[in-house]
Parts: structure tokens; C-alpha cells; sequence
């Protein structure tokens, strides 16, 4: 009876945080469906009307499906550097047992601890004097930067819980250590690669900041792009709201498909051989 009454007290907990987190979202999506006016003066109530006219107009305004595909390339091509550099390198520095390791290893993860705050103006400086500003190739190789201490990390306790005897009969059998590498490695790591791809998928696709100052306003993502609907004298909140939705409503999708990988590839990370 008491577990019962426990387990009705967590579900009910449960719900009730997913519908305070909810909320806001709930919002934003109900007043997409409102013109300015009705947005400004009633945003809280059910839309008069639903209209798809906002729609409409920020998916010409923003040219959505042009800065989707700038976006998406973007995020293909960060994750797919941070995959690469992060399983190799975490890999190596774990299978590796000596104190440079130990020190590479945590001169890899030390990013980590910093803010993004701390750094940002002398990463800025840094960006321009290797020409890096203003090109989405300079703003993925700043991504693989930032985005490779946590892939490390993730794959560097991951890769103790594999035998290391799976690798030796692969040398018996001929393979070299790249191959050893990819094609009995990665394999077995796809869990906790999945964390990193999601996690890193969710950041860049997301990410305002770092685009605004590497590119220096361009609109070249769609993060960039709904900016444009907040200015000096105007704050048109329908189209804002909308572009929102629009620009969010891919990684939310993205992130309910993978989301059961999240967990199993953190607690295989936590594995220590």
C-alpha cells in the first residue's frame, strides 16, 4: 500500500513538472496562431481565429527552407568533426596508461570548467587573426573546438569498459590499429556516440551567440535569421513567436527520436574498468 501510494506520488510529481516546463512552450505555440495585436493585448487567451498567415510570412521572410539546409549543413558537419576527433582522441588517451596521457587527458577535458564568457573575446581574436570570421567552415572548426573536451570525456570512460582482448585478436588477425579502430571500435561505441551526437546536435543547431559573433550578424542560420523581427522601434511578436517554433521544432523532433540513447550512453560512459 505504501509503495502504491509512493508510486502515485512520483507520477504525480512527474506530471506536474512536465506541465510547468510545458507551459511556456504551450504559449509561445498558441500565440503563433494570433495577429500582433491580439498577441500584445491577450496573450494568455485562446486565439480569436487560427491563423497560418504567420507562417506564411516567416517562411518567406526568414527564407526557411535556404537557411534550413545552411543550418543543417552547419550542424552536420560540427558533429561529424566532434565525432571523429573526440572517439580518436579519447580513445587513444585511454588506452594509453602513462602520466602525459594523464595530463593530455585533462588539458583535453580543462574547457570544460571554463564559461564560454571567460573566452569569448580573446576566441574572437584568435578566429579573425586565422581567418575564421565570417564562413560557416570557420564557425565549424571553432564548433569542433568547444565540442570535442565533453565528446573525450564521454568516450574516454566508455572505451575502460572495453576489453582491451578484442583489440589483440584483431592484431592476430591482421589488423592494423586504424582498422582495429574503426571497424571493432567505433561499433561497439555507438552508444555512448549517440550521447555526443544528440548532445552536440541540440547545442550548434540552437546556438545564437557564437553564430552572431563569428559571423558577425549575417543571416546565415535561422537562429540569425528570426532576429530580424526584433529591431530599435518594433517587436513584431507574431512572427517572432512563429519563427520560434519553426526553428525549434526540428531538434525537438531530432531529440524525441534519440532520446532513449541519452541515458544508455551516460551510464556506459560511467563504467570504469
Amino acid at each position: 500500500m505504501r509503495s502504491k501510494r509512493l508510486t502515485l506520488l512520483l507520477s504525480v510529481s512527474a506530471w506536474a513538472a512536465a506541465a510547468v516546463f510545458l507551459y511556456p512552450f504551450y504559449l509561445v505555440v498558441l500565440n503563433t496562431f494570433k495577429d500582433y495585436k491580439e498577441v500584445v493585448t491577450s496573450v494568455l487567451s485562446l486565439p480569436q481565429s487560427l491563423l497560418i498567415d504567420n507562417y506564411l510570412q516567416v517562411w518567406k521572410l526568414v527564407q526557411y527552407p535556404k537557411l534550413f539546409l545552411s543550418t543543417l549543413l552547419l550542424t552536420l558537419g560540427s558533429v561529424l568533426g566532434i565525432v571523429l576527433f573526440g572517439a580518436a582522441a579519447g580513445y587513444k588517451l585511454s588506452r594509453t596508461k602513462t602520466k602525459l596521457s594523464g595530463w593530455l587527458f585533462f588539458l583535453a577535458i580543462a574547457p570544460m570548467m571554463l564559461p564560454f564568457q571567460s573566452f569569448m573575446i580573446p576566441l574572437t581574436k584568435l578566429a579573425k587573426e586565422l581567418h575564421l570570421i565570417n564562413q560557416l567552415p570557420g564557425l565549424m572548426l571553432v564548433y569542433w573546438g568547444l565540442g570535442c573536451p565533453m565528446a573525450i570525456f564521454l568516450v574516454h570512460g566508455f572505451v575502460k569498459s572495453i576489453p582491451y582482448e578484442l583489440e589483440e585478436c584483431a592484431s592476430m588477425d591482421g589488423c592494423s590499429p586504424y582498422r582495429s579502430f574503426f571497424s571493432i571500435i567505433v561499433p561497439v561505441m555507438v552508444p555512448v556516440l549517440s550521447t555526443v551526437v544528440i548532445l552536440n546536435v541540440m547545442w550548434i543547431w540552437n546556438d545564437f551567440l557564437l553564430p552572431l559573433i563569428l559571423l558577425n550578424g549575417n543571416e546565415a542560420t535561422l537562429q540569425l535569421a528570426s532576429y530580424k523581427f526584433f529591431g530599435q522601434y518594433k517587436s513584431e511578436w507574431n512572427y517572432a513567436l512563429t519563427a520560434v517554433v519553426m526553428v525549434t521544432l526540428p531538434p525537438i523532433l531530432f531529440f524525441l527520436f534519440m532520446q532513449r540513447y541519452i541515458v544508455q550512453g551516460m551510464m556506459a560512459g560511467a563504467v570504469k574498468g
